[in-house]
């Protein structure tokens, strides 16, 4: 199977407008956070998905509440797997998060390297029989 790699580092476009009537603050908050994701790199260009995302939003804000229920979390996870923000998602919609190769050499190369001294200065010598 072919998958198609999304950015690592999320999506840096500007998410649509939330397609679904009478948005809540809440609503909005989640539909912009959502819009970081990497697979919102995929949906900028699907926009026959953005009604699905803003329901996974929708449900998402609403599971949320104390009384919500068994049933509901089914229909948030439901609508996580479609819009590819599970791992069965990602490969149900054949994506990958691909690996920030730069962040990991960034990474590596701000890791201090311990010295031969300083190494050696954490043993302590132990002698056997003493004298």
């Amino acid at each position: 199977m072919v998958f198609t790699a999304l950015p690592a580092e999320g999506y840096d476009g500007e998410p649509p407008e939330f397609p679904l009537p009478l948005a809540n603050a809440r609503e909005l908050e989640v539909w912009e956070e959502a819009w970081r994701t990497p697979q919102a790199a995929a949906w900028s260009i699907q926009p026959w998905r953005w009604r699905t995302v803003a329901m996974w939003v929708r449900w998402s804000v609403r599971m949320e509440a104390e009384d919500a229920s068994a049933a509901l979390g089914n229909v948030v996870v439901r609508f996580a797997d479609q819009i590819g923000l599970t791992p069965a998602g990602l490969k149900e919609n054949g994506w990958k998060i691909a690996e920030d190769d730069l962040a990991v050499k960034r990474q590596e190369r701000e890791e201090p390297v311990d010295d031969v001294e300083d190494v050696r200065s954490r043993f302590t010598v132990v002698t056997h029989g003493g004298g």
